[in-house]
């Protein structure tokens, strides 16, 4: 992802606050969601480049997200650290108590499309239980433009300590075409035998970008 502009750079208009004003929520990155959140940065740390600094650590905790996570940053104290984690939860009991419901695997599109603006490739796994339910969708790694790379240990401790039964992997492509590459389809096998191993069905893996997507599982590759 590239350096974040300065909140001073930015015109009135277009800064965070004034932007979901005028245009909603749905306009705002997820950087710029924090940095409402946060309000302010402090000295020599810009609010926009404190979120995109926060962010990172938020992209891969997911819902097991800490105090102590956020508290490790200079310019976070338990007064920003509570107001975010108050807002975590406060999405995760009333928006979706039940847990995203799925009926197949490439419904978990609309729930990381806001992925889809990173620069870098960001690889996600989302953790599935018994009654299709999405109980935790996680970043696992952060690689290039173009490539990523995850280990299956990475993946499946997640869904491990989620007592997961099935999981569903996914990646935005920043660039190019989402067909999926040599090294996709390789992960993907690799994923789907360390899963039988653990006993953790890999149900899809899918490869997305702002308007579109690619299910390995719709197209019946490796599935």
């Amino acid at each position: 992802m590239g350096k974040p502009k300065k909140i001073n750079d930015i015109p009135q208009n277009e800064r965070p606050r004034e932007r979901l004003l005028t245009k909603g929520p749905m306009s705002l990155k997820d950087r710029d969601l924090l940095a409402i959140l946060l309000g302010r940065g402090i000295s020599g740390t810009d609010v926009m480049t404190l979120a995109e600094r926060l962010s990172t650590v938020i992209d891969k905790k997911g819902l097991d997200i800490e105090a102590k996570d956020l508290l490790e940053f200079d310019g976070v104290g338990n007064a920003k650290a509570t107001l975010i984690l108050a807002a975590i939860e406060f999405v995760r009991r009333r928006i979706k108590p039940e847990g995203i419901k799925i009926a197949r695997p490439s419904d978990l599109v609309p729930h990381v499309r806001h992925y889809a603006d990173r620069k870098q490739e960001h690889f996600l796994c989302a953790s599935v239980n018994g009654a299709n339910e999405v109980i935790n969708i996680r970043v696992v790694s952060i690689g290039l433009v173009d490539r990523t790379l995850a280990h299956p240990r990475e993946v499946f401790a997640g869904p491990l300590t989620d007592r997961a039964s099935a999981i569903i992997l996914a990646h935005n492509h920043p660039m190019g075409p989402l067909l999926p590459s040599s090294a996709d389809m390789d992960v993907t096998q690799q994923m789907r035998k360390a899963g039988d191993i653990m006993g953790i069905a890999v149900l899809d893996h899918i490869i997305f970008n702002r308007t579109d997507h690619f299910s390995l599982l719709d197209e019946k590759i490796n599935f």
